[in-house]
């Protein structure tokens, strides 16, 4: 039944159903003639011969019509009713000719008829292309504002409306996103008790914009507010206020906060705001700007709120950066909350969060896989838990094992494995000396972060890859780690160019985020020495501009030449750096090669143990300052924590050495008491 309603809800069926309509309707009002269509000759002949009973001559059709007295044979057809066509302005002739054979006693009778068209028929078939144009639009109207009883609402908001029957989200169902939930708890407070603050003065807070990458919960909180509030919700998207209709966006602002404040408190939450909110006056030449004007709407709303109505508007977005200043200033959104990918405790909660209800192996630990997946989102973790499950189900498991969330979390990072890809043993080496170099560069580098994984298995667009990841979470990037970072990256080239004596394509990407890292520490973060702390180029993306007609070169061709220059020496630093580690642990290159050839994959253990007399490397080009800015030999100050730290590790250290000099003493005179009875070569060797 439900397939036989979706193939009526098609367009295209309905027009073929008018076309045919139309068609009958056509045949039917036209009818059809009982007469035999004969040339104009035959008929004269006929009439002339006195072979006709009856004529009957239709004057604006300039149609004859015979009735004969002998049937005649017409294409093989015997008929006694012919008709035929007279030429135009012969109707005088043709009824002088009938007037005549009527008197001769040849022709018994004959009329003559003005056909006048039917009224109805008349409207039908002149209404009929109207009404198939009007039916059209109308289908595709309801199939662009969602169908129904919506078809001619152009002006009426699309938010829907959250029933008390639908399945609730609460605050205890978000996880990694403590502060955003204690601020936003504080809105559901204040809803269901106003008089606490408003006794202290304070107001209801008109906005709330949650901004944060994709995949943080910005809708799920707005969820969570919906289902712990217990006021009217109304959810839109930033794209339904503006679709088809130059100035229906204003309108549906209107009705929307016409509904939210006859049902006020409610909460009215916008997702991707930035659909309507970006900065007024980008486009390209002027007219009428049907966003700008929903915007506008938008703020006239909004300062138009009444402080004691209960209403607030909660918006989402993923880039704050291009929405309105005036929709950012406070008494808009007030409150602008950064939702940002979870920490190490927010991992793990996340973890326990989508864990709920799904069988896992003993051995798991959801710790260790938040430790592995650092920079991921709550979506990304989700994912992945889904991941390890449908792969458990896969290969007819009971349960969630380590195995599964291991291959999870690859398939989030690179993508699935492609196993149909067959690469030849060259190729194959070609890549394993890749993924060696990558992984014994890093190894080596002193402030990287230590090497998970090494695999030469082919996911998604890589032929292989090295997995690099902290213990724990970092927020900023010092010098000397960027430069070790670019050093890992450009390992697998330097491994191609001294083992096989030419680069391959596969040092592509390497190369694009070296290139991207290193032009990024010149021009943005001031790392250079030369250049100094400047940042060259300024970026003004507007939304309509795009990003590259949107920066600007600030800088003369003499500093861009500079810059070119510092960044070459920072790539040819870090090559050298990566070259002189592999051609130093050649040996070490070759084995892990050997295991990559033979394993495929190899983790932290198996490295460690082929990397067991790598020794870190000195820092490389440390910052020593440029002109009269000279590094301090200070060092930083010790907290009071630290200086706990320090002295209960001299203690330790203290009470090591006492119980390391008496077992020493104890031993010594243990080989004293041997040598005396004859064991001299003891005696001597334990005295040294």
């Amino acid at each position: 039944m439900e397939r036989i309603r979706g193939f009526f809800r098609r367009p295209s069926v309905w027009v073929i159903l008018v076309i045919l309509a139309a068609i009958v309707l056509s045949s039917r009002f036209a009818g059809g003639s009982d007469y035999t269509k004969v040339d104009t000759s035959i008929a004269l002949g006929e009439l002339a011969s006195g072979n006709v009973s009856s004529v009957v001559f239709q004057d604006r059709e300039q149609n004859l019509q015979l009735e004969l007295r002998r049937e005649i044979t017409v294409d093989g057809r015997p008929t006694d009713r012919i008709e035929a066509n007279v030429p135009t302005g012969s109707n005088a002739a043709v009824l002088n000719e009938l007037r005549e054979l009527q008197q001769q006693g040849r022709l018994a009778e004959f009329d003559v008829k003005y056909p006048r068209d039917s009224v109805l028929r008349s409207f039908l078939l002149n209404l009929l292309p109207i009404a198939i144009l009007v039916i059209l639009l109308l289908l595709f109207m309801s199939q662009m504002q969602g169908g129904g009883s919506r078809v001619l609402n152009f002006g009426k908001s699309k938010a829907k409306l959250v029933a008390k029957d639908t399945p609730k989200t609460t605050f205890a169902d978000v996880a990694g996103a403590d502060e955003a939930v204690q601020e936003l708890q504080e809105i559901k407070d204040f809803l269901q008790n106003p008089a606490k603050y408003q006794a202290l003065g304070a107001k209801i807070p008109k906005g709330v914009l949650l901004y944060g990458p994709p995949g943080t919960g910005k809708t799920l909180l707005a969820r969570a507010v919906a289902g712990e509030a217990g006021v009217p919700f109304y959810s839109i998207s930033g794209s339904d206020f503006v679709e088809m209709f130059v100035g229906v966006g204003a309108s549906r602002v209107r009705d929307l906060f016409e509904q939210a404040k006859a049902n006020a408190p409610a909460i009215v939450f916008v997702d991707e705001i930035d659909a309507v909110g970006r900065h007024r006056g980008a486009g390209l030449g002027g007219g009428h700007d049907e966003r700008e004007q929903t915007l506008n709407q938008l703020l006239v709303e909004m300062d138009g709120f009444d402080t004691k109505g209960g209403v607030i508007l909660i918006a989402a977005t993923n880039r704050p950066d291009i929405l309105d200043p005036a929709l950012l200033r406070p008494g808009r959104f007030d409150r602008q909350i950064a939702v940002d990918a979870p920490d190490m405790e927010g991992r793990k909660a996340i973890l326990r969060v989508h864990a709920k209800g799904k069988p896992f192996a003993p051995d798991v630990d959801l710790d260790a896989v938040a430790r592995r997946t650092p920079g991921f989102s709550g979506a990304d973790l989700a994912n992945v838990i889904n991941e390890a499950a449908l792969l458990a189900a896969r290969n007819n498991k009971r349960a969630i094992t380590n195995e599964f969330l291991e291959e999870a979390i690859d398939r989030v990072i690179a993508g699935p494995q492609r196993r149909s890809r067959v690469m030849s043993e060259k190729e194959k080496k070609i890549t394993a000396y890749h993924e060696a170099g990558h992984a014994l560069v890093a190894w080596a580098m002193p402030q990287l972060a230590p090497v998970h994984k090494v695999t030469i298995l082919s996911r998604g667009r890589s032929l292989g890859h090295t997995l690099v990841l902290p213990t724990e979470d970092k927020y900023t990037q010092t010098r000397g780690e960027m430069i070790d970072t670019l050093a890992y990256a450009l390992g697998g080239r330097a491994a191609e160019e001294l083992v096989f004596h030419e680069p391959t394509t596969g040092a592509g990407n390497d190369i694009e985020k070296a290139s991207a890292i290193a032009r990024a520490m010149v021009t943005q973060y001031g790392m250079s020495a030369k250049l100094g702390a400047v940042k060259y180029g300024s970026s003004q993306e507007e939304p309509f501009l795009g990003r590259t007609m949107g920066h600007q070169k600030d800088y003369s061709d003499a500093i861009a030449a500079e810059i070119d220059a510092e960044v070459r020496n920072l790539i040819e630093l870090a090559h050298d750096e990566a070259w002189e580690i592999l051609v130093e642990y050649r040996d070490v290159l070759d084995n892990i090669v050997l295991e990559l050839m033979e394993k495929e994959t190899i983790s932290q253990a198996d490295l460690a143990r082929l990397c067991a007399r790598v020794k870190k490397r000195r820092p490389m080009a440390p910052y020593n300052g440029f002109g009269k800015r000279q590094p301090s030999d200070r060092p930083p100050v010790l907290t009071p924590a630290e200086r706990e730290a320090l002295k209960a590790q001299a203690e330790a250290d203290g009470a090591q050495a006492h119980a390391g000099a008496a077992d020493e003493a104890h031993s010594g005179a243990t080989g004293a008491s041997s040598g005396a009875t004859g064991t001299s070569s003891s005696s001597e060797g334990n005295g040294g």
